[in-house]
């Protein structure tokens, strides 16, 4: 009886060691998928940016867990600051999470555009960007966006530009950057949110929100 329980034993060790092996397989061959196939997309000085009309700026929590500014958050609008005064687009597309009447990313995200000199009627809000699947979404779908400017981290482009052939929307990154020593968790989250980001796209996940069309006029 003891030896049929040891061989049981190792047949379940064996058999737990193959998932977890064949896990960690399928999330390197995804995450290398969107990095290659992003490589070309991705523009790190704001010259070689083509000219867009319109630039979709993906929104993060503005205060850190310590209640200090998100160095996510203030590299990702100074990117997009740039890329408008430097007139490499007309417009800006401002998508963030305000799920709740006390956490409004892209009323935060207006604010720090107009304070780096971006003018008001150069952005349109878009509050029903609940994760980078709906922002990217809601661009094409919603906002009637057929090419775009995507701004956001660079570990962050790969998937955003993934997410945005998905949804047959033409677009080129503008990439922020911030040291992972400020936080070294988020390369290890964006692994797996890779693979999230193949599941949803192979279930065809759309965006919680859709509609109705919402215009973005140009000045």
């Amino acid at each position: 009886m003891l030896h049929g329980m040891r061989r049981r034993l190792r047949l379940v060790v064996r058999v737990l060691s193959w998932i977890a092996s064949s896990a960690v397989l399928a999330a390197t061959a995804a995450n290398a998928w969107l990095i290659v196939g992003a490589r070309d997309a991705i523009h790190p000085a704001v010259d070689e940016v083509p000219k867009h009309d319109v630039a979709l700026v993906l929104g993060t929590t503005p205060r850190a867990r310590s209640g200090l500014k998100n160095r996510f958050f203030e590299r990702r609008m100074d990117a997009a600051a740039e890329l408008y005064l430097r007139g490499r687009v007309r417009h800006l597309l401002i998508s963030g999470d305000h799920a709740a009447p006390e956490y409004d990313e892209v009323a935060a995200m207006q604010a720090a555009l107009v304070e780096r000199g971006v003018p008001v009627d150069a952005i349109t809000l878009d509050h029903a960007g609940l994760r980078t699947l709906d922002s990217v979404a809601r661009a094409k779908l919603v906002f009637g966006l057929d090419r775009a400017v995507i701004v956001t981290d660079d570990f962050h482009a790969p998937r955003a530009l993934f997410l945005a052939r998905a949804f047959e929307l033409d677009a080129v990154a503008f990439p922020s950057h911030v040291d992972f020593a400020f936080a070294p968790s988020v390369p290890a989250r964006e692994v797996l949110a890779r693979v999230l980001a193949v599941i949803d796209v192979a279930i065809g996940t759309r965006p919680k929100f859709e509609g109705p069309p919402e215009a973005i006029w140009l000045k």
